[in-house]
C-alpha cells in the first residue's frame, strides 16, 4: 500500500470516515490545533501540527508550503489527501506530488469553486449540488475530477442542513475515491 498523508484543519469527520473505510493513513498534518489531530492519534497515526500563525497578507505561503512538503517527504509519503484543509498551498506541493494530491469539495465542480460553495449553490437557486473529489492543482478547485455524487437541494434547506447532507455523501465517496486512486496508481 502506498503511504498516504491526510491534511486536516477541523473536526476530523472526513478523517474518521477514511479510517472507518479501511484506508491506511501514515501521517496526519494540520495547520491549526483541531480535533482532527486527536482523531489521528486515537487511530495510532503520527499527527503533526505545522501551525499557521498568520491569516493575513503577511502569511508566508511559500515558506509554509515548503515546510509541509519537507515533512511529507521526510515521512516517505507518496499520496496526499486534503480533508477540510484550510490553507491554500503553493506550487511546491504540486512539484513534489505531481498528480498525487487529492481534494474534496462540497459542490459539483466546476460549479461553485472556493470557500463558500454551499452558500453559493443556495443563492443561485440550484436544485442539485453535491460533492466532488478531484486532483488538486494550483488553481483552486480546478483539477481533474475523479468522482462526483449529487445531492438534491430541498426547499427548506439552510446552508447548514445542505452542507451536512453533502458531508454525509462526502464521507462515503472520498474514502472510496482514495482507495481507487491508490489502487490505480499502484498499477502504473
Amino acid at each position: 500500500m502506498m503511504k498516504l498523508a491526510v491534511l486536516v484543519s477541523g473536526s476530523g469527520t472526513i478523517l474518521e470516515a477514511i479510517y472507518e473505510s479501511g484506508v491506511e493513513v501514515a501521517l496526519v498534518i494540520s495547520d491549526r490545533p483541531c480535533r482532527g489531530l486527536e482523531v489521528a492519534r486515537s487511530n495510532s497515526t503520527e499527527a503533526l501540527l505545522l501551525e499557521r500563525t498568520l491569516f493575513n497578507e503577511d502569511f508566508d505561503r511559500e515558506g509554509y508550503t515548503s515546510q509541509l512538503v519537507d515533512s511529507l517527504l521526510s515521512h516517505g509519503i507518496e499520496v496526499v489527501a486534503m480533508a477540510g484543509f484550510g490553507t491554500v498551498l503553493t506550487e511546491a506541493i504540486h512539484d513534489a506530488y505531481k498528480n498525487r494530491v487529492l481534494n474534496t469539495h462540497p459542490s459539483l465542480l466546476p460549479s461553485f469553486p472556493g470557500w463558500h460553495a454551499v452558500r453559493m449553490a443556495l443563492d443561485y437557486g440550484v436544485k442539485l449540488t453535491g460533492c466532488t473529489v478531484h486532483l488538486a492543482t494550483l488553481e483552486v478547485d480546478s483539477g481533474p475530477i475523479i468522482a462526483q455524487e449529487a445531492v438534491p437541494v430541498l426547499p427548506d434547506d439552510t446552508e447548514e442542513t445542505l452542507h451536512e447532507r453533502i458531508k454525509a455523501v462526502e464521507r462515503v465517496l472520498y474514502p472510496k475515491a482514495i482507495l481507487q486512486f491508490i489502487d490505480d496508481i499502484s498499477r502504473d
